[in-house]
């Protein structure tokens, strides 16, 4: 739970929904559970907040549930391979509930966000960043896809990573995505 109400842009907001937040660690090396539980709620709930302040997003009288799958590159490998017929690992994979359309009302359960730790880990050394602001990057993303944005078309892209962009700078960390073309 959010201990104070939440800000966009400086900008004391009402009191919102709060997500219902629910954690899995299904692998080795994480934080420990209470700990990527003050992570999550601090990063969704920015992005949750944030996305009902500037993009309009509504949410329902009642939580949305989250959760959020901690694992490790063997278990998110396998997810890859069965869903998206990709035989290796990535850092993150997000399957909504149900689809939904980004500016629709979500129903009460979100969807599911994986995150592989050593993927994680690997890609922070390249990109020269913690180990935190690239997770805290990945749970925006995949929290993002649950809404159903993508960055298939480069429209899209464009649009999703300018949305990661103004949810980060609210969490105090830099564009991810200076420097390069829409993914």
């Amino acid at each position: 739970m959010r201990a104070s109400r939440p800000t966009v842009d400086g900008l004391l907001l009402p009191d919102m929904t709060q997500l219902d937040i629910q954690i899995a660690v299904e692998a080795d090396g994480w934080q420990d559970e209470d700990a990527l539980d003050a992570l999550a709620s601090r990063v969704l709930g920015t992005a949750e907040t944030w996305l009902a302040a500037k993009q309009g997003q509504p949410f329902p009288a009642q939580p949305t549930e989250v959760s959020l799958v901690f694992a490790n590159d063997e278990m998110i490998r396998e997810i890859n391979s069965e869903w998206r017929n990709k035989d290796k690992p990535t850092n993150v994979l997000s399957f909504p509930a149900y689809p939904l359309t980004p500016g629709k009302m979500p129903g009460p359960m979100l969807g599911d966000i994986i995150i592989a730790r050593e993927t994680v880990e690997r890609e922070a050394v390249e990109l020269d960043k913690s180990f935190e602001d690239h997770l805290t990057h990945l749970m925006v993303h995949g929290f993002l896809h649950l809404f159903g944005y993508d960055h298939i078309e480069t429209d899209d892209a464009e649009e999703m990573e300018a949305l990661e962009t103004r949810i980060l700078a609210e969490l105090g960390l830099s564009d991810p995505y200076a420097g390069q073309d829409p993914i």
